[in-house]
């Protein structure tokens, strides 16, 4: 597949670069996206939910009244589960969400999602570009240059560029990431995916 480069301005350059056909051009794998997003998610999950047993409950072991002759049901404390304020059974723990999946999963998981965006037309490649400074006013002209300004969009440098990410950071749904650190759920989450010209080599070294 052939691509056009843009200028930061919207316009079209000359150049037009060539996607990788074993990365933007393959079939798709829906069963190892789904297994890579789940696994994104469950990694930010922190675990820390914990609810009170009935032994961890504050209050009197004091039996609450006379085993029979009450005509209610038998009652031996107050922290018991049935009563407000006592334990709750069975409630959430303390535990780590986190699962391993193995890397050509990951991979091949990357490629199909990088593929559907391909398919769907919402892959715009943009010439290598700087900034001096943070310049939020700056890279909110660049989206509005392609009319995405409020939507979920995704921008992939070839290394870690400090001024984009921190120009980008106050715009609602715009991330700046790295080709190094590309996940299947951003990839798929984003409605336009931007490339950085050079950010192209390093995303097929990591996946050709």
């Amino acid at each position: 597949m052939e691509l056009v480069v843009h200028k930061i301005n919207g316009e079209v350059t000359d150049k037009k670069v060539q996607l990788h056909d074993g990365i933007f051009g393959i079939e798709p794998n829906d069963h190892a996206i789904y297994l890579d997003a789940k696994q994104y998610l469950a990694n930010q999950r922190q675990g820390t939910h914990k609810s009170k047993e009935k032994g961890e409950v504050s209050g009197s072991t004091k039996k609450l009244k006379r085993q029979k002759g009450t005509g209610t049901a038998r009652a031996g404390s107050i922290k018991s589960p049935v009563f407000v304020g006592g334990g709750r059974v069975f409630g959430p723990k303390p535990r780590d969400y986190s699962f391993k999946l193995n890397k050509k999963v990951k991979q091949l998981a990357r490629k199909s999602a990088l593929a559907y965006k391909a398919k769907d037309a919402q892959i715009v490649i943009l010439e290598d570009f700087s900034f001096e400074g943070p310049k939020t006013k700056q890279f909110a002209a660049i989206l509005d240059n392609f009319k995405v300004n409020g939507e979920k969009n995704l921008i992939v440098t070839a290394g870690v560029d400090m001024n984009m990410v921190l120009s980008a950071r106050n715009i609602p749904g715009t991330k700046v990431t790295t080709a190094n650190n590309l996940n299947t759920y951003e990839i798929l989450n984003a409605n336009r995916l931007f490339f950085i010209e050079s950010s192209l080599k390093s995303v097929e070294e990591l996946l050709a």
